[in-house]
């Protein structure tokens, strides 16, 4: 579980590194969203916050433009089913209450791997 976590904070934290632009920010109704981006101008992040929470659904890009993770927040915390690429595979990170309840690991469409 130590190195699923460790994968996805070093996810997380790199793209929010990589990011050197201005955000920009918008309201929708009662959210703000926010949309960050990296130094070549491709988006880095796009997510949603409420109450000055993250709150919503949160995507996440690389440098080329390709979709590195995604999931939702519930006033701040991890919520749901998180999907995080990377290369051929996918990992599918179930939280309950802002804890990693189980991941999954898909290669080419098939789970290979279940942790609980």
């Amino acid at each position: 579980m130590r190195v699923v976590f460790g994968f996805i904070a070093l996810m997380i934290g790199f793209g929010l590194q990589a990011q050197t632009s201005e955000p920009v920010v918008e309201k929708e109704g009662k959210s703000v969203k926010a949309t960050y981006f990296h130094e070549n101008g491709e988006v880095a992040q796009v997510g949603y916050f409420l109450n000055g929470q993250l709150h919503g659904e949160w995507k996440m890009y690389d440098v080329q433009g390709r979709k590195i993770a995604m999931g939702q927040y519930v006033e701040g915390k991890k919520s749901g089913k998180w999907f995080f690429w990377s290369g051929e595979g996918l990992k599918e990170v179930d939280y309950n209450n802002n804890q990693i309840a189980s991941v999954t690991q898909w290669n080419n469409g098939e789970a290979v791997a279940i942790n609980r």
